[in-house]
């Protein structure tokens, strides 16, 4: 490719992935309630609610731009997120489940239901059903490297849906435009108690989406600018936001007025009214009602197939790095798929449209409960210390707080209650930041049971009170060990403990160094002999390998010095097993440690396999 070529190529990526973070975002919340949102406080509403949205989505794509360029290479991002979505990733995926229910919910609730198809029973889980399956067919087909050119084709459909309503339309579009909204002007408490709240879950929203942060570091990788893809994206959807929020304003003013339901706590729900009066007038403009329905089915479809994409990219990284051996009991395809979590997803959509939920309840968790991890995981990308736990009771209780008092506020009619729900978790993120002894919010979960042993920061060097017969022995004449020359456990480390000789040294009486490799490997073996004494070479369906091997000399010893083997298991997953590994002398000071890699294969054809159930049976006490 020509250097002149490559500006257009970006320029083309950068179109390509703005156009697919649009319709990703156009999910169930600001799809429907942009509509409820401009009904409730007219133009001015639309736009500050349009503005926030798409304020919101640039910035994500502004900073993780320049969290990518703190590191050189295309993989930087993703060598980023790897380590610092660590401790967000429950949060991440219950994010994820509840974008993807309100997703299926909202195109039930608003577009389906308001076609009164009878029977009710029948249709509705038939209707959940066409949903699922497409955003899993479109998942399946499309991955993160393809989807930007589907949603391209579906962006052509798209765009030929809005031309057609506006051409039914004409100069009927701006009718209303003008309109200030049911709530009065002067109520700016009522209007704050939706516009902070909203603000604030959508300026931060995108840090938990699994699917914008997929596309960044795709978008990263394509070596494309993330900055000038999302701002692209931000204005598409900003103008996709305007065009539904001003619709709705046509279909308030041109009689939609009366089809305004009152739900629970007397509030007036208008998220269904363009669908009602254009499915009223069906039979005169089947085009117009045709292509409000393909609007609405891409823009829910675009959102389910990226959410299914970003779930299993999430799960599989997930899978792969957790050392819980649940996951070597459980086959990778089950665990992996984002079929069951989808399945999950639609039964509690079908079942809250049953009962006739609306969509601010499920709002009141993206306002509230998530907030204060979205702050916290924007603080913690800027600032230095350990990240490798956050503190999950503290965080769940403030999310749940807020989201009682918001749940109190918005049926008391009390909007201050849920300005203070959504600021409450934001004070609370600073706090827990800012306060004194702020890093024992963040250290490990170990730390605070297994503190670090002293031959863990120096030298193995035992205490005063503690030597053994072994170590007061001179050097020149050690006696035999207590132990098993077979090694033992002393806790989860196996022992092996022997004395050096001739053979090991090399011209100049130090050991020589290809030696401790040699060590290591003898201990491994008796280790794996200790705890799985009815190993058969001849009748194993399978072979252990070494696939890696470090080991970092600390000091040399020399002949007849009695020498220290210690071995563990340090972490697994799936299809690795991690050791590692010390050596000592008598004296306790440290010669060298490291670590090695291990998998398995196939004895007859040498294909790889999860780790053998009788390999996590005999290891699962040790590791």
């Amino acid at each position: 490719m020509t250097s002149e070529s490559r500006p257009l190529s970006r320029l083309i990526g950068s179109l390509l992935w703005g156009n697919s973070i649009a319709l990703s975002w156009m999910w169930g919340l600001g799809l429907f309630f942009s509509v409820q949102f401009t009904i409730d406080f007219g133009l001015r509403g639309l736009l500050f609610f349009a503005l926030f949205n798409c304020l919101g989505l640039f910035l994500f794509g502004f900073i993780t731009h320049q969290i990518a360029k703190r590191s050189h290479g295309s993989e930087s991002l993703a060598k980023f997120f790897q380590q610092w979505s660590r401790p967000f990733r429950l949060a991440f995926f219950l994010y994820q489940l509840l974008a993807i229910t309100l997703t299926i919910f909202a195109l039930i609730r608003y577009a389906w239901q308001p076609l009164g198809l009878e029977p009710n029973i029948l249709y509705l889980p038939l209707t959940a059903l066409v949903i699922l399956m497409a955003g899993i067919l479109f998942g399946e087909e499309f991955n993160i490297r393809r989807i930007k050119y589907s949603h391209g084709v579906l962006f052509l459909f798209v765009a030929a849906a809005i031309g057609i309503m506006l051409s039914h339309l004409g100069s009927r579009y701006f009718v209303g435009a003008s309109f200030p909204g049911r709530f009065v002007d002067h109520d700016f408490l009522t209007y704050a108690g939706y516009v902070i709240p909203i603000c604030i879950g959508f300026l931060i929203g995108p840090w938990l989406d699994l699917q914008q942060w997929q596309r960044a570091v795709q978008i990263h990788r394509e070596n494309i600018s993330i900055t000038s893809a999302y701002f692209f994206g931000a204005i598409l959807f900003g103008a996709l936001l305007l065009f539904h929020g001003v619709l709705g304003l046509w279909a308030f003013s041109s009689g939609a007025k009366e089809l305004v339901h009152t739900g629970i706590a007397g509030y007036a729900y208008s998220e269904d009214l363009v669908t009602r009066i254009l499915s009223i007038h069906a039979g005169s403009q089947p085009w117009f009602f045709g292509a409000y329905l393909t609007f609405l089915a891409i823009c829910i479809l675009t959102t389910l197939d990226s959410g299914y994409i970003a779930l299993r990219w999430f799960l599989k990284s997930n899978v792969n790095r957790s050392n819980h051996p649940i996951f070597s009991l459980i086959p990778s395809w089950l665990l992996t798929s984002p079929i069951i979590p989808f399945v999950f997803c639609a039964l509690v959509a079908v079942t809250a449209a049953a009962v006739g939920l609306e969509l601010e309840y499920f709002m009141i968790f993206f306002a509230t409960f998530f907030v204060g991890y979205e702050a916290l995981s924007i603080g913690r990308a800027f600032m230095n210390g350990p990240v490798s736990v956050i503190p999950q009771v503290k965080m769940f209780c403030i999310g749940s707080l807020a989201v009682v008092i918001f749940s109190f506020g918005y049926l008391s009619h009390l909007p201050l209650f849920q300005i203070l729900s959504a600021l409450m978790p934001l004070g609370y993120v600073v706090w827990l930041m800012l306060k004194p002894m702020a890093g024992e919010d963040f250290a490990a979960g170990s730390d605070e049971l297994d503190q670090v042993s002293p031959q863990e920061v120096a030298p193995l060097r035992a205490s005063s009170d503690s030597r053994t017969v072994l170590e007061l022995q001179p050097t020149t004449a050690p006696t035999v060990p207590a132990h098993s020359i077979a090694g033992h456990f002393e806790g989860k480390w196996f022992v092996h403990t022997f004395i050096a000789t001739y053979a090991d040294t090399n011209s100049v009486g130090n050991v020589y160094f290809g030696m401790y490799a040699m060590w290591v490997g003898k201990t491994r073996e008796l280790f794996f002999n200790q705890v799985m004494p009815k190993f058969n070479l001849r009748e194993t369906p399978y072979y252990i390998l070494t696939r890696s091997f470090e080991h970092k000399f600390v000091r040399e010893t020399r002949e007849f010095e009695t020498v220290t083997v210690r071995i563990r298991v340090a972490s697994y997953n799936r299809k690795f097993v991690t050791l590692e590994h010390e050596i000592a002398d008598s004296h306790g000071d440290l010669l060298g440690k490291g670590s090695q890699s291990l998998l398995f294969v196939s004895s007859t054809d040498y294909k790889m396999l999860d780790i053998p159930q009788d390999i996590v049976s005999a290891f699962i006490s040790y590791a």
